[in-house]
């Protein structure tokens, strides 16, 4: 479930393995490359973080990280 911390969309996925967190890392980045907007995130082993907001509107929340976190949903 994505929560709001510190003034950006977060949310924390947990993989069995490190080769299966990077792998959905691999896919996340398509997605955003495709989209023209970039994940700040983090990965230690199995373990994602992701926190999204816009820099160009101040890093707040905007309709860009509703809908690449409903992408990244998807996968």
């Amino acid at each position: 479930m994505w929560k709001t911390i510190d003034g950006k969309l977060t949310r924390e996925f947990v993989f069995t393995d490190f080769q299966e967190a990077f792998a959905f890392m691999t896919k996340v980045a398509v997605i955003a490359e495709e989209v023209g907007h970039h994940p700040e995130w983090t990965n230690i082993y199995n373990r994602v973080t992701i926190c999204l907001s816009t820099h160009d509107a101040g890093d707040a929340i905007t309709e860009k990280d509703t809908d690449l976190a409903r992408r990244i949903d998807e996968i």
